[in-house]
């Protein structure tokens, strides 16, 4: 006899930065309800979340901050489009009725990805996130037979994540990517004027060119 499958529904019900971790990351509890089918013995789950950007409102500073992501909010109409944030796999354990499933999201921190920009710009209020579900359920008949079942396309949920989350789990960090002859240059400039680590080499440079040396008004060079 061929074993009813299981539907599943899914929902975000909450998250949380997570401490002690390699990386920034987040964990969101996912509530799972089972109806109908046998219990199920282990899920394996796809998740792709994506940032969705026009379900909230933006006062002037964060229009400006977002432009380099979507232009100026004249072309908003065409140019709001969601920002994909991740796409894992993971392996939900066997229940029988509901379970809540903690899924660790790493938070990456490379300024140049268009979703940490996002972050940054946008630094109060909730961020618009939508989850989409799918992969395998395995599950048993009534005879205690595994079966497999897939999960449907239309499975998704939604949820406001507190922006607060996000800096909390990130800190004020971020990552910058170099070349390595940019890497090298930037460690001789810091060894050469003693300064104590990147953070303060960069200020340094920084600080340079705003504010130009009486040297460099009267035309000598400036070697960084």
């Amino acid at each position: 006899m061929h074993a009813a499958s299981p539907d599943l529904d899914f929902e975000v019900i909450g998250a949380r930065p997570l401490a002690h971790t390699a990386v920034p990351t987040l964990g969101f509890q996912i509530l799972i309800r089972r109806t109908g089918g046998g219990p199920v013995r282990s899920v394996l789950l796809n998740t792709a979340i994506r940032i969705a950007p026009a379900r909230r409102r933006y006062d002037s500073p964060t229009q400006e901050r977002l432009v380099e992501i979507f232009g100026t909010s004249e072309r908003w109409a065409t140019t709001l489009r969601p920002l994909t944030w991740t796409q894992m796999s993971s392996v939900v354990p066997p229940f029988d009725d509901t379970t809540v499933f903690d899924l660790h999201v790493p938070c990456p921190c490379a300024v140049e990805l268009a979703v940490v920009k996002y972050f940054r710009a946008v630094r109060d209020g909730e961020v618009p996130l939508d989850f989409l579900f799918s992969g395998t359920v395995f599950h048993s008949a009534a005879d205690g037979a595994l079966h497999t079942a897939q999960i449907s396309w239309a499975s998704d949920a939604s949820f406001l994540l507190a922006g607060s989350l996000w800096r909390e789990a990130t800190g004020d960090h971020a990552w910058i990517r170099l070349t390595r002859t940019g890497h090298d240059r930037l460690d001789a400039h810091r060894a050469r004027n003693a300064l104590a680590d990147w953070d303060e080499a960069i200020r340094d440079l920084l600080d340079r060119t705003a504010a130009p040396t009486a040297a460099d008004t009267t035309g000598a060079a400036w070697t960084p």
